[in-house]
């Protein structure tokens, strides 16, 4: 009975772990897909809307799911401290949300390069930055969606086989 249990922990353990990893794949996909649309939105607010970077930040963070939202309302409220730039505001935001997210070191790149032109054009380049930070994330996506159909399902195969091995080796 002992053996049983102890082979159905295993199992169980390693099969969430699989799972688990194949979430990550999952969640870098939808984390894109937000930041997209949160870009998005950004170029809506900056070219129609005529509201400071700020409130558009923080309009934009009660509109998502986090962690991009909490990237948005961090930003929002470094802005409002006396003593930044937008520029470092935004790479401090960055940096703090970014331990929360499923996203890689490209994306991390791509955003931080677009913050060091966030606030210093006028509306028409501040729109081509934008545009050319959405391009560089759909490129992204479409990777993120294409590992995340190759290697999703293996990682929860190989989560449970590694268990049962585990198992079968134990027996």
């Amino acid at each position: 009975m002992i053996k049983i249990t102890g082979a159905l922990m295993i199992l169980l353990a390693t099969s969430w772990i699989g799972f688990e990893l194949s979430r990550r794949y999952a969640e870098r996909s939808s984390q894109l897909r937000l930041l997209r649309s949160a870009l998005q939105s950004l170029e809506a607010e900056i070219m129609y809307g005529h509201a400071p970077l700020h409130e558009a930040s923080r309009r934009i963070a009660k509109q998502l799911r986090a962690p991009v939202s909490e990237l948005f309302a961090a930003f929002a409220g470094k802005l409002l401290q006396k003593d930044t730039t937008v520029k470092e505001a935004w790479e401090e935001s960055l940096s703090e949300v970014w331990k929360r997210t499923a996203l890689e070191k490209n994306e991390y790149e791509i955003l931080r390069q677009f913050g060091e032109t966030l606030g210093k054009h006028d509306k028409i380049q501040q729109q081509k930055q934008i545009i050319l930070a959405l391009t560089h994330l759909e490129r992204e996506e479409k990777e993120a969606r294409e590992k995340q159909a190759a290697y999703g399902k293996i990682m929860k195969s190989v989560g449970f086989l590694s268990g049962l091995l585990a198992v079968i080796l134990l027996l």
